[in-house]
Parts: C-alpha cells; sequence; structure tokens
C-alpha cells in the first residue's frame, strides 16, 4: 500500500478531484447512487487523514466537506436550468448530510488518533534526552560521580558563570557639521 504524505493543498486536490471523479464513475456506472457515493466519500475521507503529512494533520477535516461538496452537482438531475440544478444540489447537500458528517468525523478521529500518538512519541523522546543528560552530569571533570552534597573536581581554566556587569552607559558621537 502507497505511503504518501500530503501537504495542506495536496491534501485537497487528491480529495477533491478524487471526489469529482468517483462521482462521474458513479454518475456513469451505477446511475447516481448516492449511497455508493456516501460509501466511497468515507473511504476518501479515512485515506486523506491518513496520508496528511504530520505538519499539516489540522487540514484534513477541513477539506474532506470540501471534497464532498466538489463531487455533489455531478448526482442530482436538476430540471428548469440553473435554478432547478441548484435546488437540486441544496437538496441533495441536505439529504446527504450524515454521510457528509460521518466523513468528516473519521478524518477528524483518524486525525486526533495520530496527533496524540505524535505527541507520546515527541515527549517520550524528551525523557530519554533528559535521562541522558542527566547521566553525563552525574559524572565530574575528575571522573567521580555527582550526588548531593558531593563537590566535583575543581574545574581548570574554568571561570564561574554568573551575572554579567553591565558595561558604560553609551556616550553620544562627537559630529562636525558639514562645511566648517
Amino acid at each position: 500500500m502507497p505511503n504518501p504524505r500530503l501537504t495542506d493543498l495536496g491534501c485537497g486536490l487528491f480529495c477533491g478531484v478524487t471526489m469529482l471523479v468517483l462521482a462521474c464513475l458513479d454518475r456513469l456506472l451505477f446511475g447516481a447512487s448516492p449511497t455508493l457515493y456516501g460509501v466511497l466519500f468515507l473511504l476518501v475521507s479515512a485515506l486523506t487523514a491518513v496520508w496528511v503529512r504530520r505538519g499539516d494533520l489540522a487540514s484534513a477535516p477541513v477539506v474532506v466537506p470540501i471534497a464532498f461538496a466538489a463531487g455533489l452537482p455531478l448526482l442530482p438531475d436538476g430540471e428548469g436550468g440553473v435554478g432547478g440544478h441548484l435546488m437540486a444540489l441544496v437538496t441533495a447537500l441536505a439529504m446527504q448530510a450524515g454521510w457528509l458528517y460521518g466523513g468528516t468525523l473519521v478524518a477528524g478521529l483518524i486525525v486526533t488518533v495520530r496527533k496524540l500518538r505524535l505527541m507520546a512519541r515527541r515527549a517520550a523522546r524528551r525523557e530519554r534526552e533528559r535521562e541522558e543528560w542527566e547521566g553525563r552530569e552525574r559524572v565530574g571533570a575528575q571522573g567521580r560521580v555527582r550526588g548531593r552534597g558531593v563537590q566535583a573536581g575543581p574545574s581548570y581554566g574554568r571561570r564561574p558563570v554568573g551575572p554579567r556587569t553591565p558595561g558604560p552607559p553609551a556616550q553620544p558621537r562627537r559630529t562636525v557639521p558639514r562645511g566648517q
């Protein structure tokens, strides 16, 4: 199975173009079945949420409903010109709202689980790095282990680090006027 990583724009293009193509195929092969279109929308929503990059996770639940609406004009048969087609589109959108909400929910849940796993991995990595850092700090300059109340070996050639003393205040620069 492919494992692409889609950006925000790639996510929108993939989802929109796929739903448009699936709506065309649905109309040609199955006579514009709204149920088939809804089921295919759930599949495309899940794929979009799985394939979006880590940095663009929030875009998947936003793009999915827009893609649903991209293919929807091909399904209903409107009569009476532009107004009839527009009314058929609004009616189809209202009647298929369950599929729209379901696909958005699927994408939102997948993205949420991915984000939680990403945050857990980052926290574990930070904890591991902190433990490694503390392990390095415990070994002193002479190879002795520092503990509570135990002094480390002398630090030759190093000054103690403390607050910096401020420098003298800046003096205005003397300028000579031109022409004199």
